[in-house]
């Protein structure tokens, strides 16, 4: 069944997915080989519906892959605005470090998603948190030359 239920997912198969978690809800907890839940899984490859749906299930939402990633920190840097949204609806943590002392507002700021970086700061990331290189999502934004991000992440700071 946990199986079918990552190829539902990898296929967009979005009535199997409703299928498989209604009839055995506890998949919605199960991990693949990488780590990865449902949840992660669908995130990660941008499918807003079948997130919707497996986001009905109780789970906890900030599951970490073998990685330590979180489906937020997904999202982040992949630039999924849209999915981001739906995962601090629910009540997804901004401020989780994945194994590297890496936060979603890292990642973000990375990337240059200043969209999303504003949601997670709206909804409480810590600006302050370094990752393992000792370097803030400021110090990010500026190394990749994203100044208006980096001077609203240093007053954000203050």
């Amino acid at each position: 069944m946990k199986e079918q239920l990552f190829i539902a997912i990898r296929e967009e198969n979005l009535s199997e997915v409703e299928r498989l978690l209604k009839n055995n809800p506890e998949l919605v907890s199960t991990k693949d080989a990488r780590g990865s839940t449902p949840l992660l899984l669908a995130t990660y490859y941008g499918l807003y519906d079948i997130s919707e749906i497996i986001l009905k299930y109780p789970q906890n939402i900030n599951e970490q892959d073998v990685s330590g990633n979180t489906a937020l920190m997904g999202v982040c840097f992949k630039g999924f605005e849209h999915i981001a949204k739906l995962l601090l609806q629910n009540d997804a943590n901004p401020n989780i470090t994945n194994f590297n002392g890496t936060t979603a507002l890292i990642f973000a700021t990375t990337f240059g998603r200043k969209g999303i970086a504003w949601m997670l700061m709206e909804k409480g990331a810590n600006t302050s948190i370094k990752d393992d290189r000792g370097l803030t999502a400021a110090d990010h934004a500026k190394m990749q030359g994203i100044r208006e991000m980096a001077e609203l992440l240093e007053k954000k700071k203050e």
